[in-house]
């Protein structure tokens, strides 16, 4: 399976224990959810219709071939990581606009769906099938955990969560030991658009799996509320000088390459930490920024795990 790496077999005192995992998947019951999200919970639901790129990634991380999919953001239309487990999978349509027809032909048990893509047509879904609405579509460990409540996957689920657990444990001690006294360094997650930029927070996707491993942040970071700030100019990017920049291209065009060759060749960009120590790290988009599951979180430890054992500039 993609991004997804064992422990030992050996004794792990950093991995919790399955009842504390068990009050953690349990406790996401709180979220707001409709009675009727849990209608058939008792039916065993075997076809599952996902509608965002987390939920996708999540199904594949336990292990359920989805009988429906949306297209990816980019990589159409599937992204490579997951195209080899979901090949053969039908698409209805857009994450923003999916195809109820489509749907419906499919006769789903159950949808994965987000409030923030999908609050409108909820109650056309619900007429399909019974929905499982995500408050968040970035909150990876969320998504998963309630998906296996959903599907019957607890276990499976548990089990994917302490394999996360452990790995971020391990990786977070090698490392402290890599950067010794410079520990932690401050990092600045940046997405190079076609005609700004954006500086991703502690609150993101991104930012949640870096905030684990215990990178920190420059201060302008931790002050803004939301999940990016938008730089509307490269002189904006004082506000997030850090020790490493994490950079990745939005989209393999054109006119996002020009913008980043434009960024790197300013003078500002220069003078700030990370490019000075040569602690410039380009990772891939998709993985970092559109996956949104614990697959694409993985292959952003293996990002890291790269990065930090190699010379980077």
């Amino acid at each position: 399976m993609p991004g997804l790496t064992d422990p030992p077999k050996k004794e792990q005192p950093n991995t919790p224990s399955r009842r504390t995992l068990l009050r953690l998947s349990l406790g996401l019951l709180a979220l707001r959810f409709t009675p009727s999200t849990w209608a058939r919970a008792d039916a065993a639901p075997l076809r599952v219709i996902t509608l965002f790129q987390g939920a996708t990634d999540s199904a594949v991380a336990l292990g359920i071939t989805p009988c429906g999919i949306v297209d990816s953001w980019s990589e159409k239309p599937t992204y490579r990581y997951l195209r080899s487990a979901l090949e053969a999978v039908p698409h209805v349509g857009l994450e923003t606009q999916p195809s109820l027809e489509d749907i419906a032909l499919l006769k789903p048990d159950v949808i994965i769906a987000s409030r923030f893509r999908h609050e409108r047509i909820a109650p056309l879904l619900k007429q399909i099938a019974p929905v499982v609405i995500l408050e968040e579509v970035f909150e990876f460990k969320k998504t998963l955990a309630l998906m296996g409540l959903a599907l019957h996957r607890q276990q499976r689920a548990e089990e994917v969560l302490a394999r996360w657990q452990w790995r971020t444990a391990q990786l977070r001690e090698q490392l402290q030991q890599k950067f010794a006294e410079r520990w932690p360094p401050t990092v600045s997650i940046l997405d190079v658009r076609e005609d700004h930029i954006r500086s991703y927070l502690p609150a993101s996707f991104p930012g949640s799996v870096i905030t684990e491993l215990g990178f920190g942040w420059s201060e302008a970071s931790r002050a803004a509320s939301g999940v990016s700030i938008k730089l509307t100019s490269k002189e904006s990017l004082a506000v997030v000088n850090a020790d490493i920049f994490i950079v990745f291209l939005r989209a393999e065009k054109p006119a996002v390459q020009r913008n980043y060759e434009s960024l790197v060749q300013h003078p500002l960009w220069q003078q700030m930490r990370a490019p000075q120590q040569g602690q410039v790290w380009r990772v891939d988009g998709v993985a970092w920024s559109l996956s949104g599951g614990m697959l694409g979180a993985n292959l952003m430890l293996d990002d890291v795990v790269r990065l930090v054992t190699a010379d980077v500039s």
